[in-house]
């Protein structure tokens, strides 16, 4: 019988997970039994103590502010944002891969410049074209901008998982007759699957949580995104801590379900496992 044992608990490893277990949680928490008590309460016992009242008053208080507007603002943006990019970084992605010139290569590493231009260090350009075009105060304001952020790396991981697509399948189809869009649709896209999705979680979950752009360019109470929604519980002298946990508790809640739902295609497409 061998010494040792490959089954021996690592009881180092689930300590350290305990812990982070603990700190992620600990938040989470809070944020849940904030949002179920009531304003005069949590003043009253503070918020390190239980709740004396519980209600769910706060989901009533959340909508009356507006809150599904927001939501309706918030998927119109996420939706619209993730085909914009994927119609746009798909077709990029496969003439960077399959086309060898010199104006391919050059693309990509333009592409790739921009991941280290950060949002902030361009948002005065940025009202200037969006004013300048006559989209202030819109929804587009706010999609365009993500749209051309959330470009490059969709364009990079998708670079690199038709990268991976055997080279069989794009002769086979040429040989067959089929043009290159043909191709895309019905070659690259089935084998690419995986990451093309995590690159569409990847840009909503940009989009659904973005706040710089929706507070420079909206303005109108009826075109508001939910992360601006959150601002209406700071009064003026006060902030509604159970009413705004409340609306950061809802407004997490779509991001929990899509990473629920996706995370294998999520995960998968990240490390560049394609659609396997």
């Amino acid at each position: 019988m061998a010494r040792g044992s490959t089954n021996r608990p690592n009881w180092l490893a689930g300590a350290f997970s305990l812990v982070w277990l603990i700190i992620i949680s600990v938040p989470i928490l809070s944020m849940i039994i904030w949002s179920l008590t009531t304003e005069r309460a949590f003043r009253e016992a503070g918020p390190l103590a239980l709740p004396t009242e519980w209600t769910l008053g706060n989901v009533v208080n959340v909508i009356e502010r507006g809150f599904l507007q927001y939501y309706w603002n918030t998927g119109i943006v996420t939706v619209g944002s993730i085909v914009l990019s994927l119609s746009l970084a798909l077709p990029a992605a496969y003439a960077i891969v399959r086309s060898k010139n010199w104006l391919a290569t050059t693309s990509f590493r333009m592409f790739l410049l921009g991941l280290a231009i950060p949002a902030q260090a361009v948002i005065i350009p940025l009202y200037l074209i969006v004013t300048e075009m006559g989209l202030y105060d819109t929804l587009i304001a706010v999609i365009l901008p993500t749209v051309a952020f959330t470009l490059p790396l969709a364009i990079l991981i998708l670079s690199g998982a038709l990268r991976d697509v055997p080279r069989d399948v794009y002769e086979a189809m040429t040989l067959d007759g089929a043009g290159t869009f043909r191709i895309l649709i019905s070659g690259v896209i089935p084998v690419a699957r995986g990451s093309i999705a995590a690159v569409g979680i990847f840009i909503g979950l940009q989009a659904w949580n973005n706040f710089i752009f929706p507070l420079i360019f909206i303005r109108s109470e009826d075109k508001k995104v939910v992360t601006l929604g959150l601002r209406e519980f700071q009064q003026e002298f006060a902030v509604d801590i159970p009413g705004l946990m409340m609306g950061v508790l809802l407004s997490a809640v779509p991001v929990f379900l899509l990473y629920l739902f996706a995370r294998r295609w999520l995960i998968a497409g990240l490390a560049g496992l394609g659609g396997k």
